[in-house]
């Protein structure tokens, strides 16, 4: 009797330890790619509005996708990278410098 309770709940508890798992990865990687953003905007002198305009996206959206706000489309990931010059892959890679 006590397994047929149990299991249920040992089942729950990993299925939340799981979520909270995927959870502080994504959120990882979202920082990631904000921090990257912002790096590589401002190496190449760009302000968010200038980035907006020529990736075709609005200001405010910028902001909040480098304060890490948003979650972003790969779309937009897309639209961004183009808009700085680099590979899609820049924008993920965590700076080791």
């Amino acid at each position: 009797m006590l397994l047929i309770v149990c299991r249920p709940i040992i089942i729950r508890l990993l299925i939340i330890r799981l979520y909270q798992l995927l959870k502080n990865i994504l959120s990882n990687a979202r920082s990631i790619f904000s921090q990257r953003l912002r790096q590589i905007r401002q190496k190449k002198g760009l302000s968010q509005e200038e980035l907006a305009d020529v990736a075709g996206l609005h200001r405010t959206y910028v902001g909040s996708v480098e304060r890490g706000e948003r979650n972003i489309s790969i779309d937009n990931m897309e639209r961004l990278a183009k808009a700085l010059e680099v590979d899609i892959t820049d924008l993920l890679k965590e700076e080791t410098e």
